[in-house]
């Protein structure tokens, strides 16, 4: 598996990323976890405007999901075009959900772009890869991801505050790629997000090999703190996702 950062920002584009957004390859088949706002320019850059097979998303806010609406141009209305339909994976209300945000209402459905499977826990392929997902905790139904392909795992939290499901979907992973919205030491919302050190503290129950932190809110934390604090909680190697950065499992 090849994995690409395309986006990596929480909650919305900051200066130097645009929201998440994963490129994963496997065997020539390419599959995009989540397309946050801004990341149809990050797959552009990195991938490419077509390189996308299928794609997953984790849930339906809008710095995980919006730019799915903007792609329906591309899938639609390219001068090689119309595409075939797309396969995505996503919550209950997915079609609804990029209708409303492509359209006024009077434009019909997006379904000539997309074929919609609705997710819920378990275990399934997509392409080459074997798809392991599970309810995260978070206000509206979310799931992280667990990728398995040729012996090797990568686990993505998606958002999600501290849960045990979490752990087993990471358990063993070569690629640990997990949310760190928030500061530690600070009074945060609760049943949202993890800090710093819950991203390290669950990487260390899930004996990972590599921890990287996304979903940052840089605006409003510190890239260094939250760094300091994931590493005091886990041994193995840290980074901070950013757009661009590759990791071959």
């Amino acid at each position: 598996m090849r994995l690409t950062i395309l986006g990596s920002a929480g909650s919305f584009p900051g200066p130097e990323s645009a929201n998440s957004a994963y490129h994963v390859e496997a065997d020539g088949f390419r599959l995009l976890i989540d397309f946050g706002s801004g990341s149809l320019s990050a797959l552009q850059r990195y991938a490419g405007l077509k390189a996308v097979d299928a794609i997953l998303l984790t849930h339906l806010h809008c710095d995980h999901m919006l730019d799915a609406a903007a792609y329906v141009v591309v899938r639609r209305y390219a001068p090689d075009g119309p595409y075939p339909p797309l396969p995505v994976y996503a919550p209950a209300g997915a079609p609804d959900r990029i209708a409303a945000a492509y359209n006024s209402g009077d434009e019909g459905t997006v379904e000539d772009v997309y074929t919609f499977y609705g997710l819920q826990p378990g275990t399934f392929p997509i392409g080459p890869f074997t798809v392991t997902v599970d309810q995260m905790s978070h206000p509206v139904e979310t799931y992280g991801v667990r990728l398995e392909h040729d012996g090797k795992v990568l686990a993505y939290s998606a958002d999600t505050a501290p849960c045990d499901a979490l752990v087993r979907l990471a358990q063993g992973a070569d690629v640990f790629l997990c949310e760190a919205s928030y500061l530690d030491g600070v009074e945060n919302p609760p049943d949202l997000h993890l800090t710093g050190r819950e991203a390290g503290e669950h990487a260390t129950k899930a004996e990972v090999g590599r921890l990287v932190l996304t979903h940052l809110v840089t605006a409003w934390g510190s890239e260094a703190t939250t760094y300091e604090a994931a590493s005091a909680a886990f041994g193995g190697p840290v980074d901070i996702a950013r757009p661009g950065m590759r990791y071959q499992l």
